[in-house]
């Protein structure tokens, strides 16, 4: 007597069984560590990005950060972008930079375009001057911003310095 085998079936894996994924505390603390420090560098290139050595600054003060972060590395040339400062009194306020050719002027606002293709109008006040800066002019604009609307607080003629990770030669601006 000849006894047939039957191929052996198996059921796969059910995926409630697989067990949970979770970080670990050391995983986790190394991942908050790197995004510390790549903010550090972003508020060190917006610092750096506030004037440069051959520019001429239109308002006085400016919004520094206070240094360059840890290693001294920045971006380079940043085009434009919004960081936090604190305010001084235990508050804070979301600022703007821009780096762009104006493209219009009025007695109450300034527009700026960036070379990928961002535009922005920013008010102005009587506080910001405006006489050196034409239409067709590169700038660097820092501005605080609530809501849609970006007001001024600096406009510097010209851009940062290339490859050098900030101003070449410039004082850090003061609040």
């Amino acid at each position: 007597m000849i006894t047939e085998q039957l191929p052996e079936t198996t059921t796969p894996p059910s995926t409630s069984d697989a067990p949970a994924t979770t970080w670990s505390k050391r995983k986790t603390l190394t991942a908050v560590a790197v995004a510390v420090v790549v903010a550090g560098a972003g508020g060190g290139a917006i610092w750096a990005a506030s004037g440069s050595a051959d520019a001429t600054t239109t308002t006085p003060g400016g919004q520094g950060m206070g240094g360059a972060p840890p290693g001294g590395a920045a971006l380079s040339s940043p085009l434009h972008g919004e960081y936090v400062t604190s305010d001084g009194n235990g508050g804070y306020t979301t600022e703007m930079l821009q780096v762009g050719k104006v493209t219009a002027l009025s007695a109450t606002s300034v527009t700026a375009l960036s070379d990928d293709g961002f535009s922005k109008t920013y008010t102005i006040d009587a506080d910001i001057a405006t006489a050196s800066i034409a239409t067709g002019d590169t700038v660097t604009i820092v501005a605080t911003t609530s809501g849609d609307t970006a007001s001024a607080t600096t406009i510097t003629e010209g851009t940062t310095t290339p490859g050098t990770g900030g101003q070449s030669g410039r004082t850090p601006p003061t609040n």
